[in-house]
């Protein structure tokens, strides 16, 4: 779903192809309490920043936990809502909250249900 996605530039109209990298741990990288979640937008790097606890509060709420493959939908899903909406702005790297890692989340689980019950 996006891994590997089309989405259409809000200001200029034009498609652009954002594929999935690499997710890396950034207590690693930059000491930060998140995990770090690369695409190529048209070859531009751009970085989504899920925070550690969205995990934590995830689980509290469902019992379930965030896999390293929703982490990657959710930082797509949540790329291709700011190309669309217009909220990209050509920065390299974009840090969600808590509530903001989780409403995604919620937005690629409602989509998978919806396939699936086609």
């Amino acid at each position: 779903m996006y891994d590997d996605f089309q989405a259409i530039d809000r200001w200029t109209g034009m498609p652009v192809h954002c594929r999935y990298q690499a997710l890396i741990v950034a207590i690693a990288t930059r000491h930060a309490d998140a995990v770090d979640i690369k695409f190529l937008v048209d070859d531009r790097p751009v970085w989504i920043a899920l925070p550690h606890p969205a995990w934590v509060e995830y689980h509290r709420q469902t019992g379930n936990v965030i896999t390293d493959p929703m982490a990657v939908q959710i930082a797509g899903h949540y790329l291709k809502w700011a190309i669309e909406s217009g909220e990209d702005n050509g920065r390299e790297m974009y840090s969600l909250t808590v509530q903001e890692t989780l409403d995604h989340l919620q937005a690629i689980v409602d989509e998978a249900h919806q396939l699936v019950t086609r």
